[in-house]
C-alpha cells in the first residue's frame, strides 16, 4: 500500500516548486526588464516627432480633432515625455499616466474604425484601435506596478537596486 503524504504537505511542496520556479524566471527576466521598457515607450518617441509636421496636423484636422495646431505638437510633446520617462524608468508611473492621456482620447478620435465604410479603411483602422488598447493596457501595467528593477526609480545613490 502506498503512503501518501498528508494534504499539507502536498500543497506545501507545490508552493515551494512553484516559489522557486518564479524566482528563476525574475533572475533571467530582471536584466530583460529595461529592454522591455525601452521597446515599449519606442513607439511613442519615435511617432511623437511626426506631431510635429503640416501633414500630421493636416491629417488630425481633417479626422475632426479641435485646434489640432496646438493638439497635435502638445500630444507629441506628451507623447515624447511619457516614452523616454519610461524607457529611463524615471517617474514611470507618471509617464504610463502622460501615456494614457495621450493614448485615450487619440485611439477613439483618430481610430474610429467603425465609422469608415471603405473595408480595407476599416481593417486599417481597426488594427490601429486594437494596437492601441494593447498600448494602453501596457500603460494601465506600469502606471500601477512601475518601471521594475534596474530603472531610475529604483535607484540609490550610486547603484541601481531590484
Amino acid at each position: 500500500m502506498a503512503t501518501t503524504l498528508p494534504t499539507a504537505t502536498r500543497y506545501d511542496s507545490l508552493a515551494n516548486a512553484s516559489s522557486r520556479t518564479d524566482i528563476r524566471i525574475r533572475d533571467v527576466a530582471r536584466p530583460l526588464v529595461p529592454l522591455g521598457r525601452v521597446l515599449f515607450a519606442l513607439i511613442f518617441v519615435l511617432s511623437s516627432l511626426s506631431h510635429f509636421s503640416s501633414s500630421t496636423i493636416g491629417y488630425a484636422a481633417q479626422a475632426g480633432v479641435p485646434l489640432p495646431s496646438l493638439l497635435v505638437p502638445l500630444s507629441g510633446v506628451i507623447a515624447l515625455a511619457g516614452g523616454l520617462m519610461i524607457a529611463a524608468g524615471w517617474h514611470a508611473r507618471s509617464g504610463a499616466l502622460l501615456l494614457l492621456v495621450f493614448l485615450l482620447p487619440v485611439t477613439f478620435m483618430m481610430h474610429d474604425f467603425w465609422t469608415f465604410t471603405d473595408p480595407m479603411e476599416r481593417m486599417g483602422q481597426r488594427a490601429h484601435f486594437m494596437k492601441n488598447l494593447s498600448m494602453i493596457g501596457g500603460a494601465v501595467l506600469l502606471a500601477y506596478f512601475g518601471a521594475g528593477p534596474v530603472s531610475a526609480d529604483r535607484r540609490e545613490p550610486g547603484r541601481l537596486t531590484a
